[in-house]
């Protein structure tokens, strides 16, 4: 019997095809990379990867990225291999460490890598689930620094998501991890049925009466049924707000919207539990967004669970809540989350606190909660499948802009619906507004995948690290083998391709100039061919032809640089337009004299509302202009003007025309050309003088000239973008390097046959010990004495500006120094210091560290100190920050991450580390000492 026939034997269904072939190739001594969508049982690879390991007396890590989920995956494994045999490792939390299955977070096997961890040998299985997050900008490395390090003989198991360029991350992984059976698998096993809920209908978004696409259920065609429905709805809630602009004489507030407004969200779950598809997931993109839904259903008085449901739901409550203390209870608000289970209701986000989410996910597994309203970080890999998945708009916030979802994070979400075994099909939802076009629904439906980019570039702590494993032209080498490097390397085929084909018409068409030359007797030197060489016998006559284009293109660029003038001119002429204002149109439909009725909004594109002598009314902009517009005088116009009927535009027409106020005739004349030029002219003396001047311009020599002259150029375009796509990490890297020796990190010489060779100092030893995004920052305060003698809330303290990140505009910045005299003058100095590590990124074209933010140094300070939770977050509260207790124990954790890195890079006998050790003690208590023992 086979280890396979092992395996499935204590299975209790059959593998899916992709699932027996991936498994077979993994038995087989081969990695895998496996690709298919949400909830087709990608994980069954993975614990197939976990048998061998312990059947062959082996080890095996399971890494995943997020803790929820390791935590998750440790449980689950636990149960089917026995405590003994599992372990977990997540930063904050180790369980049974040397068990030969440990689940982590993959940053922790990319530390453990670095260090060299005794905890390596024996290993023979890596699985990395969810590895699509390779392609996360904050955290993606680390995927590919582990991908690029573990040893050549253990076999990975990289799982993620359908990505449409599946073959092309399989191939880098097989250029760099030797044999990998690729297996990519589109096929759901339970089908998705895509809908849309327009007031109180639901619709099929796809004409059901259209035959299959070529992705099987899904359909191309549009459901016209619900497109005919929208319209009518939109046709008739405009002629309601005519009407009532009839009545009040102008469109009240919210006009357009009365019959467009999407149901409640008592309503929709309702529908939904009446439609029989509950248990469901709402996605709305904000927290605030997911506890209002909640709070709306509680308002509401449904209830969609029984009184046995209820009892069961108080016992896993109680259990959950079992460390939290009255008065925690109290400032968490136990009881209206109580409240809103009870009645099959739950909110589900990072601002909740880990023991909430963990409870609401138990919960919902077990059909004990019907709707949980979550943003989108639900869907990063939580076992919590429902069977139908509601979205209520289709555009989040991603941290810097309102931007619209992709088809990757589409498919993301609605893969949550359809739960394997339970459901002949899942449901998808989408909540019409006037936004939400069908057309655009059905494409993002309807692109079933999405690219994989490598987010991969070179750090402070990673090139430390990667220098002192494998020396400065090792870690050169490493970067080039990289996901990032190869993406690039690929992307360049089609650009070196254009290449060699240029220089092959190149040649061809020096040939074709040597004969036109030789026909109108031209020699190689003489007049026209004074700076002759064997490469180019014409090149005189060559440089006359480059003369010529020479000219063309300044005449361009001058000609560009007028119109770029005109343009900044009206637009600051039009951004400068007050009401009553009478300008002249010239361009578009509208000519003659026009009044500004409303000044431009926007000084970007600046676009006043006017109304023309023809009666026309609407917002003109600088296209609508040939010229800068010209204020021709002033017309008094009432307060409130009726642009809205036609009577009124024509009545304001009529009195624009009886202003007396004349329209320029004509268009006004353009600027004229810069002939006075003195570069324009230079060349044209240098024209006239050439002795291949006097040859006929029209002559077939020329035109074979200028052809030549395109192709060099295009060889030039393409040779810079070949060699700005594929040097970038190098660079980046050179740069790096350059801080990391001007700072004392990196001892760099030459050696005697030119090479450089690079040393890691004792700083640099330090460094490569600190994980944190400003980990140049903290070894540089380590070093300079900055944080010694400091008391242990104090440290957690300054440590949390390292890591504390504002989520609002009100970031605390480099000015706010809270606490005691010691604590301030640790802040002040540690901003000096950051001030000058920036100083020296600048100089080295490194982007700069992020500046310390305090806005979670009082919060922390006080928690260390031993005070309340109350007390804690309203500190927090008072700075502006008004933490949510999830964000609270969250920024808890990453500080005793940070704590725990400088107590094992200082050593063991310094006052630093007994500081760090005592801060990492006096935070792990009460709520937050639950979540990390969690």
């Amino acid at each position: 019997m086979t280890r396979l026939d092992e395996f499935t034997a204590r299975l209790a269904f059959r593998l899916d095809e992709f699932q027996h072939r991936a498994c077979t190739a993994l038995e087989g001594g081969h990695g895998v990379l496996v690709c298919a969508p949400t909830g087709a049982g990608k994980t069954i690879v993975g614990e197939f990867a976990v048998h061998l390991a312990l059947t062959g007396g082996t080890k095996c890590f399971y890494t995943t990225p997020i803790k929820a989920l390791s935590n998750q995956k440790y449980a689950d494994l636990a149960a089917v291999h026995g405590a003994t045999s599992v372990g977990l490792l997540t930063g904050d939390n180790s369980i049974n460490p040397d068990a030969p299955v440990v689940v982590m977070t993959t940053e922790v096997l990319r530390n453990m890598i670095y260090a060299n961890s005794r905890a390596l040998g024996g290993l023979t299985h890596v699985v990395m689930d969810e590895v699509h997050f390779l392609a996360d900008r904050f955290r993606g490395a680390v995927w590919e620094e582990v991908i690029l390090h573990l040893d050549p003989e253990v076999r990975v198991v990289s799982l993620s998501a359908t990505v449409s360029n599946a073959e092309e991350f399989g191939d880098w992984i097989q250029t760099v991890r030797g044999d990998t059976t690729v297996i990519v698998d589109e096929h759901r096993p339970v089908p998705l049925s895509q809908h849309m809920l327009v007031g109180s209908r639901m619709f099929d978004l796809f004409d059901p009466a259209a035959p299959p696409g070529p992705a099987g259920p899904r359909r191309a065609e549009v459901n016209p049924e619900l497109k005919r429905y929208i319209r009518n709805r939109i046709l008739l809630n405009d002629g309601r707000d005519d009407r009532r602009r009839g009545r009040d004489g102008q469109a009240g507030r919210g006009a357009g919207r009365g019959g467009t407004r999407p149901p409640s969200r008592p309503d929709l779950v309702a529908r939904l539990d009446r439609e029989g598809l509950l248990p469901a997931i709402g996605f709305i993109f904000s927290r605030a967004g997911c506890d209002g839904a909640l709070k709306q259903c509680l308002r509401s008085g449904l209830s969609l669970l029984g009184p046995e449901e209820m009892d069961a739901v108080d016992e896993v409550v109680d259990r959950h809540i079992a460390d939290l203390s009255p008065a925690d209870e109290d400032i968490l608000g136990v009881a209206e989350w109580r409240a809103g289970l009870r009645r099959g209701f739950a909110a589900h986000h990072a601002g909740l606190l880990p023991t909430f989410r963990h409870a609401v996910e138990e919960l919902f597994t077990h059909g004990l909660v019907k709707m949980v309203f979550a943003t989108e970080t639900l869907a990063l890999g939580i076992n919590m499948p429902a069977r139908t998945v509601v979205l209520e708009r289709l555009v989040k916030y991603n941290g810097e802009a309102h931007v619209d979802l992709t088809p990757g994070e589409y498919t993301q979400l609605t893969g949550r619906a359809g739960r394997r075994g339970i459901d002949v099909e899942g449901h998808a939802v989408v909540v019409w507004t006037p936004e939400a076009v069908p057309e655009q629904v059905a494409g993002l439906a309807g692109a079933r995948t999405f690219p994989l980019r490598s987010s991969f570039q070179p750090e402070y702590n990673m090139a430390v690290n990667l220098i002192g494993r494998l020396g400065l032209d090792g870690s050169r080498e490493l970067l080039n083998r990289s996901f990032a490097q190869f993406q690039a390397d690929r992307s360049v085929v089609g650009q070196a391709r254009k290449v060699d084909e240029a220089r092959r018409r190149l040649r061809k068409l020096d040939v074709d100039l040597a004969g036109a030359a030789e026909n109108r007797g031209l020699e190689p030197g003489g007049p026209v061919g004074d700076d002759a060489t064997d490469d180019e016998p014409y090149a005189g006559f060559l440089g006359y032809v480059q003369l010529r284009e020479d000219i063309r293109r300044r005449e361009r660029d001058l000609k560009s640089e007028r119109r770029a003038a005109d343009n900044r001119s009206t637009l600051a002429d039009l951004a400068a337009l007050k009401r009553g204002h009478v300008i002249g149109l010239h361009g578009g439909r509208h000519r003659g004299l026009a009044v500004v009725l409303e000044a431009a909004a926007q000084s970007a594109d600046p676009k006043p509302l006017v109304l023309s002598e023809d009666a026309w009314c609407g917002r003109v902009g600088a296209r609508d202009f040939v010229n800068p517009p010209e204020v021709l005088g002033n017309m008094r116009l009432p307060k409130q003007v009726d642009r809205r009927t036609g009577r009124g535009r024509r009545d304001l027409a009529s009195a624009l025309r009886s202003t007396g106020i004349e329209a320029p005739r004509g268009r006004s004349k353009k600027r004229a050309a810069a002939a006075d030029d003195r570069e324009l002219a230079r060349l044209r003396r240098a024209l006239r003088a050439h002795p291949a001047h006097r040859l006929d311009g029209n002559d077939e020599l020329f035109r074979l000239a200028e052809r030549r002259n395109r192709v060099v150029r295009e060889i030039v375009s393409a040779e810079r973008v070949i060699g700005e796509r594929t040097s970038t990490l190098g660079v980046m890297f050179s740069h790096i390097v350059g801080v990391l020796e001007e700072l004392g990190y990196l001892e760099v010489r030459s050696t005697k046959s030119g090479e450089s060779r690079a040393e890691v100092t004792a700083a640099g030893q330090l460094l490569s010990r600190i994980y944190s995004e400003s980990d140049l920052l903290v070894t540089e305060c380590i070093r300079g004495g900055v944080w010694d003698g400091l008391a242990p809330h104090e440290l957690a303290a300054v440590v949390a500006a390292m890591v504390f990140e504002t989520r609002r505009e009100s970031f605390a910045g480099a000015d706010a120094m809270p606490g005691n005299a010691a604590l301030r003058n640790a802040l002040a100095r540690t901003v000096e210091i950051w001030r000058d590590v920036t100083v020296v990124e600048a100089r080295h074209r490194i982007a700069p560290t992020r500046e310390p933010d305090t806005g979670f140094s009082v919060a922390v300070s006080l928690w260390a100190s031993g005070r309340s939770l109350t007390e804690s977050l309203a500190a927090a509260g008072e700075r502006g920050q008004l933490l949510s207790p999830g964000d609270f124990v969250r920024w808890n954790r990453m500080v005793v991450d940070l704590l725990e890195q400088i107590r094992l890079g200082v050593g063991a006998d310094t006052r630093l580390a007994d500081s760090a050790r005592a801060a990492v003690s006096s935070i792990r208590r009460g709520v937050v000492a639950a979540e990390l023992g969690a």
